[in-house]
């Protein structure tokens, strides 16, 4: 991400929520649109995978506080004219270089026109870009890359939690030239960038923003002799797993973060993180309504009409048995508490049990006679009267 891009880019609008929307509306917001925009459910639509790459991308910066708070602060900052040509100079303006506030700010920590190159640290955490810092400065560390995968769990597995082996690919310091890109390990200090990594460029305006130096590729250094490895990048695929443990309670479609779960850095920068969407099997008898499991349970027509006692299972636990009383219609549902998927807060959510009242297809003749008798004995009652009523009515 540039910082043109960071500056640019309304997230707000990109998750479709207000700018002092919560977290949890936030995450709301997020989950169904990567649901919608999933590359897995639009095969073959680059658009669809774009739009869920630009959803992500919000996402890691509304979804983080921290992060928040920075884009927050740049955009009030930058994108709302924070710097406006004022008086000194030539026309009554003066060049401002935002490479000054994020690591190339002149000597004495004094950016032009007399601002501190300070606001470095405002922008750290979303572009890996260190503090103020002069032409002197050499290579700074470098984050690792973000990794996202994929896991298939069970109904069971998602509801009580899993720890599961997750096989990656992603870019690591190459072994052959220990991350250098030079096979004598000396590479030399971009003099484009003089190993800052960035460049400055003009957009108008009176003052210039800062790209990846397109010499170095913003890694500050210059290899004479490539690595025949990593062809001078620094940088090699390499494949590992992983024991990955996925919480308990995790839904379809979820994508979870792991910090510091991706790709290494370099020049002891921070790993990237890894994130893991869930996907999630159905289960053939139970299941899920937000943190609550549903069951439908058969039942006989004497228990609905007379009441009774019914055992019911539960996902990996013991039977419960439910109390059905006189005159149980069909299709109520009963709650067992306790019996549901584990909240965040470790609590579980409950049980929700269906009551289906099964007919059987065949009788033998003593219940044959049994339900003549009660057919007989109930033939005054019509319990479709009301619905004819409510018909006319309408």
């Amino acid at each position: 991400m540039s910082t043109k891009d960071f500056i640019e880019k309304d997230y707000y609008k990109v998750l479709g929520v207000p700018k002092d929307a919560t977290e949890a509306e936030i995450k709301k917001a997020y989950r169904k649109l990567a649901r919608e925009n999933h590359p897995d459910a639009n095969k073959g639509n680059v658009k669809a995978e774009e739009r869920f790459k630009e959803i992500s991308e919000a996402n890691d910066v509304l979804g983080d506080p921290k992060k928040r708070k920075e884009y927050d602060d740049a955009r009030a900052l930058f994108g709302n004219g924070g710097f406006r040509p004022g008086p000194g100079g030539a026309g009554g303006s003066f060049n401002f270089d935002l490479g000054d506030l994020f690591g190339g700010g002149a000597q004495g920590g004094q950016g032009a026109g007399g601002f501190g190159g300070g606001l470095g640290d405002v922008f750290g955490g979303l572009f890996n870009r260190g503090g103020a810092g002069g032409p002197g400065t050499r290579t700074q560390p470098r984050r690792g890359q973000d990794i996202e995968s994929e896991v298939t769990l069970s109904f069971t597995e998602a509801i009580e939690g899993a720890t599961v082996p997750l096989r990656m690919s992603s870019q690591s310091p190459c072994k052959a030239c220990s991350g250098t890109g030079d096979k004598n390990g000396t590479p030399r200090v971009c003099p484009t960038c003089v190993g800052t990594g960035q460049v400055a460029r003009g957009s108008g305006g009176g003052f210039s923003l800062t790209d990846p130096c397109p010499d170095c590729k913003g890694r500050g250094l210059i290899a004479e002799n490539a690595c025949e490895v990593c062809k001078g990048s620094g940088r090699a695929k390499s494949s590992r797993t992983m024991q990955v443990r996925i919480p308990a309670g995790v839904n379809d479609g979820q994508r979870i973060r792991l910090r510091g779960k991706g790709a290494p850095g370099e020049r002891g920068g921070p790993a990237g993180d890894l994130y893991v969407v869930v996907h999630v099997d159905s289960h053939a008898v139970f299941g899920r309504k937000e943190d609550n499991l549903t069951v439908t349970v058969p039942v006989t027509f004497a228990e609905a009409a007379l009441g009774g006692e019914v055992r019911v299972p539960t996902l990996g636990g013991p039977p419960v048995t439910l109390k059905l009383p006189p005159g149980t219609p069909n299709g109520r549902t009963m709650r067992a508490r306790g019996k549901g998927a584990v909240r965040k807060d470790g609590t579980r959510g409950d049980l929700l049990v269906t009551v289906e009242v099964s007919v059987p297809k065949d009788l033998s003749g003593k219940a044959r006679d049994a339900l003549e008798a009660y057919r007989e004995a109930t033939a005054g009652e019509d319990p479709r009267a009301d619905l004819f009523q409510a018909a006319k009515g309408a």
